[in-house]
């Protein structure tokens, strides 16, 4: 009997071209594993596996015709809730949103609504995206596929917790200061944040990107091939580019890659995560890599500013709400947006200032090396009912001193299996090119899966 939730984008596009399975055969195999999962991992808000299905009769029809609308149409995907899909409402993981249908797709849903790609659900999120886990007002905890009762991390909670369960091949999530990454490690996948601009997105905004979860790297290029296509709705957006994202074969000798496994600030590095990331090095080093250690260089005023500076943007968002649905904002990010309502416009203007000092550390620390290795996380993943690894308002960011610099900078960045803990959570290691080096960051990433050990078997619910 087949597998679907095993099977790959690669997979089921090539099985699709033979005529050897059908897209809706796809969406119905990956609907039934996704019943036997989805009442403990609530990853997935308005899941309609009906339509998903008459999607997939109509990718069915165009393979049988010849006429595939690319090599992804008919393959399941995901989509995390903040990103639009035209008549469905935006909730931001909040019970403060009002539900107001949306008019259009934004630019990532277009693009894989153009694809063909079968739109099986949208992805769970914390209360407006603020926070590393998938605790939130509205939907339901979302929990880790590899322990139930851990995090599955955040604020792409959903969208890591389904590609590590196999709801389908596809994901997407999105990212700002480590959204993408941090779920994509504590739930054993892949996930790439791209170059800033280069996936087109709406609403942009600094360090926002949207970009793949996916169980392969090789999936996730396919994605990008379609992701990374023009749209005049993003005016922060890249220009079109012709990239060949399927050329992901790279020889590690001969590259300089930068190790990194001290933050400079936060969460100190546990061993078990710098134990494993190093070892991912030293993999790397036998390849003929020269891997050379990077010292930290976040100042913690520079982070703590930029905390700052969310903080301020969330309490002019929050309490411009009316009292009755302020309420209804989840308590912990409430108290940690509080400090925003009394800093000064100089303190203000001093914390907006930290961005660009991080995005020069960040560069300038990058630029000897093609690539540089970090942990995606100082600390595995935690309770599930935890707002951070923390779980302190005053110390929110404190988790993300490996990830944040490289929204900030704009380069690209990925989180890749590496290893586990001893009780078998799993531990990612982030692998950032140069600013719009993203193909590259792939390639290391496609040579990292040949590299490393075998892989575990997937979780079953």
């Amino acid at each position: 009997m087949t597998r679907w939730q095993d099977l790959s984008a690669d997979d089921l596009s090539t099985l699709y071209r033979r005529g050897d399975a059908s897209p809706v055969e796809a969406v119905r195999g990956i609907a039934e594993h996704i019943a036997r999962w989805e009442p403990r991992l609530h990853a997935l808000w308005a899941y309609d596996p009906d339509a998903a299905i008459a999607a997939a009769r109509d990718s069915e029809a165009r393979w049988r015709r010849g006429e595939p609308l690319s090599p992804i149409d008919g393959v399941p995907v995901t989509i995390k809730e903040n990103i639009a899909t035209r008549g469905l409402p935006m909730p931001l993981g909040t019970a403060a949103t009002e539900l107001v249908p949306a008019a259009e797709d934004a630019p990532p849903a277009a693009r894989l609504r153009e694809a063909g790609c079968v739109l099986l659900s949208k992805t769970t999120m914390p209360d407006y995206g603020m926070l590393s886990s998938g605790l939130s007002t509205f939907h339901a905890l979302a929990r880790n596929p590899w322990n139930l009762a851990k995090n599955p991390g955040g604020s792409s909670a959903g969208a890591g917790a389904a590609a590590a369960a196999g709801y389908g091949p596809l994901h997407i999530g999105t990212d700002i200061g480590g959204s993408i990454r941090l779920p994509a490690g504590w739930c054993g996948v892949f996930g790439l944040k791209p170059s800033n601009g280069r996936v087109p997105i709406k609403p942009p905004y600094i360090g926002r990107v949207a970009g793949p979860m996916t169980r392969t790297v090789t999936d996730a290029a396919l994605m990008m091939a379609e992701l990374s296509k023009a749209d005049w709705r993003d005016a922060t957006s890249l220009p079109p580019q012709a990239i060949d994202w399927r050329a992901l074969d790279i020889d590690p000798k001969g590259l300089r890659i930068g190790l990194q496994l001290d933050a400079g600030w936060g969460i100190p590095t546990a061993p078990e995560v710098a134990d494993t990331v190093s070892a991912a090095a030293r993999r790397f080093e036998a390849a003929g890599a020269f891997v050379e250690p990077l010292a930290p260089f976040t100042q913690p005023e520079v982070a703590l500013g930029i905390d700052l500076f969310w903080r301020v943007r969330s309490w002019l968002d929050i309490s411009a709400l009316p009292p009755e649905r302020r309420e209804k904002v989840l308590p912990y990010i409430r108290e940690w947006v509080a400090p925003g309502e009394h800093a000064s416009a100089a303190e203000l203007f001093r914390a907006f200032s930290q961005i660009a000092v991080l995005r020069d550390a960040a560069v300038a620390a990058c630029q000897p090396f093609d690539f540089v290795l970090s942990p995606v996380s100082p600390v595995p993943t935690y309770a599930a009912e935890w707002a951070g690894p923390l779980n302190d308002p005053a110390r929110a960011m404190h988790h993300i001193g490996f990830t944040l610099p490289f929204n900030m900078s704009e380069q690209p960045s990925a989180s890749i299996d590496c290893g586990h803990t001893a009780d078998g959570l799993p531990i990612g290691l982030q692998i950032t090119g140069r600013r719009h080096d993203d193909l590259g960051v792939l390639r290391l990433a496609r040579a990292w899966e040949r590299l490393r050990p075998g892989p575990r078997p997937w979780p079953e619910p």
